[in-house]
């Protein structure tokens, strides 16, 4: 006997073809009802026996679009209901939403293959996509994801198109984003003054390629934002780019044409191959092979690092561009120097004409401009260095909410945010540092879209423990707006919280031990932490030790003076030997800063800087991190070899940092290997860790913070944990830099009892 059956699925089903894999199915088993988006996920009634019903679910939870992602699921017999065949339908635009955002996916095999074909009709078409590809979050304006409620609603599909989206067999099958040369969108370059070059739609990626051969700096807007590419062969290219952009060392992205290039230069395992292929389509940083890259400007690239960031075209446009020029690209931000990515084309000929020669535009509105994101690995531990396009906004493992909308206001650099307002938590892309004028804009107007997209203002605001920074000061604005509470959570407790949060931890009984080492973040005592252990157990979190602390120099200055760090840390009489590095006025200025100690910091990363300027001879440094990549770069030489702990085996609560920086120095006099010493440094500050742990006798350890984007650390970690017995955590979803701190302050209130 039939009856009607309402099944929901829950999770990223949006926008992903989910609805016309539905149909297909329901009709291949001769199945009527309808499917429909709703504010929960995806709708669908059927009328069949129970076998069959229950038949079709397990078909539909298998065999589900690959892109997709069920978090949930139930089906219930409900009323008897009529159907004419089985068809996909308009659900009523919901109150309340409570479905994850889809991000962007790179172009699908088989869009590359039809954008390829001289016979397919879309045949250069560089916006084609379908329900498997192209942008989702970028143009999102409103629930649920329907064309209407995107930025494709102002491009009118011809009856071409129209015909594919009605077709249940066709891959375009209500493919919301469908659009093809006769009515889609249109491409267009422009010299920097804004002149137009007269060309066929055909031709402008002929031209662009051309240009690019020729030297020129051309600013191509991707469905995401704005790139700045230039030809990866030229050198004078590149240091022109370098010059206008004002980014004198920090690496650069490389886009390839194809994988079989990306295996000739460089050396690649099974899950690397696996991330740059992945809809995610994100930079990947990889290690060149020695002898392959004659033709690449390495050093100009990624002047002093031993890896590179290489990714594959996310869209049909960078795939077509690449074909024609059959080279690696530079691929950067299409930014000023701190800004954030650049998506409006009026916006970005006004900022970007000092840096391009060119731009090749199209008139599609991106309604949220994403970077790409950043992907590394330590063995096979995946470290996310920038989660952006292809993995934001969501966080997709369901988040109890008996609270309200929830929205925390995270960091100061590598600033997100991360909104509540339902089942789920909805985590931006990073926005960078707040305070840069431009970025606080982005921010504060994505903040605005999310609370607007989901119409449901915050009930409660998280913020920083820092009254300073731009998130914090923000944040009790909007509080006293709204009428809302305003709670600040510490900075190192929000990251050990975060990889609490991911890795499932806060129900454990077993006391676990957060390391959370970075840069700085304002502590409970008032002075700067960042090298600290803490002790989660029973909703409790406790800081139970730290890094020795060293004397705070000159505020910001340190993380952009190496040599600052050095002279904090070295004991006086070694100091002598650092006047070189300063004027006599510094010197003097520094030293007697240094007698009053008005502020100490336990920052793990300041403690890496002064290493590596001891070690490299670094004075300053021109972008965040420069100092330890160039530390790590140093010590990946030694890799292979045996290093030796420079701390001593008897040490209690506090590192001794002061200690281990002497007993490099003595060891430099003596004529060791610098490489040498590099990788004995963070090979003993892994080996601090298990020591730690060992003598308070914890067994679950679990990392976050900027350092942990180290990859030696992390491997030498997980070897010396493997033999000890431990269990390491650490964040995997999430960055494990400032990026997760608007999600560590969720969680901490969520599950820390205060």
């Amino acid at each position: 006997m039939r009856h009607t059956f309402k099944i929901l699925i829950k999770g990223q089903v949006q926008g992903v073809g989910f609805r016309p894999f539905v149909h297909q199915l329901a009709q291949k088993r001769s199945l009527a009802g309808t499917v429909c988006n709703n504010g929960n996920g995806v709708l669908i009634f059927i009328n069949a026996t129970q076998e069959e019903a229950d038949r079709f679910l397990s078909l539909v939870l298998s065999d589900a679009p690959e892109v997709s992602q069920i978090l949930g699921h139930n089906m219930v017999m409900v009323a008897p209901r009529s159907f004419s065949g089985f068809k996909i339908e308009m659900g009523p635009l919901p109150k309340a939403i409570n479905v994850p955002l889809t991000p962007d996916f790179g172009i699908c095999p088989s869009c590359e293959q039809e954008i390829k074909d001289p016979k397919n009709r879309r045949f250069d078409y560089p916006f084609t996509t379908c329900t498997a590809c192209g942008p989702r979050y970028a143009i999102t304006q409103k629930f649920p994801f329907e064309r209407a409620h995107t930025s494709m609603v102002e491009f009118t599909m011809c009856a071409s198109c129209r015909s594919e989206y009605g077709n249940a067999n066709d891959k375009r099958f209500h493919s919301q984003t469908n659009s093809c040369a006769s009515c889609g969108i249109a491409l267009e370059l422009t010299d920097n003054q804004g002149n137009i070059l007269q060309l066929s739609q055909e031709q402008h990626i002929r031209k662009t390629a051309d240009l690019l051969g020729k030297g020129r700096i051309i600013a191509i807007k991707n469905t995401n934002g704005y790139l700045l590419c230039c030809d990866a062969t030229n050198e004078k290219a590149i240091h022109r780019l370098r010059q206008r952009k004002q980014r004198p060392t920090k690496p650069f992205a490389l886009l390839y044409p194809s994988v079989t290039l990306i295996q000739n230069h460089f050396r690649t395992t099974d899950q690397e191959l696996q991330t740059l292929t992945s809809p995610a389509r994100p930079i990947v940083l990889l290690e060149p092979k020695p002898c392959e890259l004659t033709s690449l400007a390495k050093e100009a690239i990624a002047p002093g690092l031993g890896t590179m960031g290489v990714m594959l075209p996310s869209s049909a446009l960078l795939s077509l561009l690449l074909r024609a020029f059959d080279k690696p690209l530079i691929a950067t931000s299409g930014n000023i120097h701190g800004a954030p990515i650049i998506a409006r084309n009026a916006q970005a000929l006004a900022l970007l004409a000092p840096v391009a020669d060119y731009f090749l535009k199209h008139n599609l509105h991106v309604a949220f401009p994403q970077d790409d994101s950043v992907i590394r690995f330590a063995g096979n531990q995946k470290i996310i260095l920038r989660r952006a396009r292809g993995l934001a906004p969501n966080y997709l493992k369901p988040v109890p909410n008996a609270h309200g909308a929830i929205l925390a206001m995270g960091g100061q650099l590598k600033s997100t945010v991360s909104f509540l307002p339902n089942g789920h938590v909805y985590i931006s892309p990073y926005f960078g540092d707040l305070d840069r004028y431009e970025v606080l804009v982005r921010y504060k107007k994505s903040v605005q879209q999310y609370i607007a997209l989901f119409g449901k203002r915050p009930s409660l605001i998280l913020t920083d423990l820092h009254p300073q920074y731009q998130s914090t000061v923000w944040g009790k604005e909007l509080a006293q707006d709204y009428g809302t509470p305003c709670t600040h959570v510490q900075h190192h407790k929000a990251h050990f919280a975060s990889v609490l949060g991911e890795n499932d931890l806060f129900a454990t009984k077993e006391k676990v031990l957060g390391v959370i080492w970075d840069g700085t973040g304002y502590g409970e005592d008032g002075t700067i932490w960042g090298g600290e252990f803490f002790e989660y157990q029973d909703q409790q979190m406790t800081r139970v030790g730290h890094f020795e602390p060293m004397a705070w120099l000159a505020g910001d200055k340190m993380a952009k003076e190496p040599r600052l760090c050095l002279l904090s840390l070295l004991p006086e009489e070694y100091r002598s030997g650092l006047h070189h590095r300063f004027t006599p006025t510094e010197f003097k200025v520094y030293t007697k800063m240094l007698e009053k100690r008005v502020l100490e910091t336990t920052s793990a990363g300041r403690l890496f800087d002064a290493v590596a300027a001891l070690l490299l001879n670094i004075n300053t440094v021109s972008y965040e991190g420069e100092a330890a990549m160039r530390l790590e770069e140093l010590a990946m030489r030694h890799k292979g070899h045996a290093p030796v702990s420079l701390l001593p085996t008897e040490w209690h609560t506090h590192v001794p940092t002061k200690l281990l920086l002497t007993n490099i120095l003595a060891a430099m006099e003596k004529g060791k290997d610098k490489a040498f010493l590099a990788h004995s440094f963070i090979y003993s500050l892994a080996m601090a860790i298990v020591q730690f742990a060992k003598r308070k006798k914890y067994a679950l350890v679990a990392c976050s913070g900027g350092v942990f984007q180290n990859a030696l650390l992390v491997q030498e970690l997980t070897a010396l944990a493997e033999g000890e017995g431990l269990k390491l955590k650490f964040n995997r979803i999430l960055s494990c830099n400032d990026e997760n701190i608007s999600f560590g302050q969720l969680c901490y209130y969520q599950h820390i009892k205060t």
